[in-house]
């Protein structure tokens, strides 16, 4: 497995959101409007940022 990143930064606000996308950007480790996040590159955080895409911006 290689050590590969991916940082995401929360352009968007979860307020008027479903609960889920607001939950899904914390586990991204995000909370605040520009903030950013380096997480592992894995399908399963490849899937949390499809869906809040909406909400986030992969900077790397």
């Amino acid at each position: 497995m290689s050590d590969k990143t991916i940082t995401v930064e929360q352009i968007g606000s979860p307020i008027r959101r479903p609960f889920d996308q607001e939950a899904t950007l914390v586990g991204l480790g995000l909370n605040k409007q520009r903030r950013r996040s380096t997480l592992k590159d894995t399908p399963a955080v490849r899937g949390m940022i499809a869906k809040v895409a909406h909400l986030v911006r992969v900077v790397e």
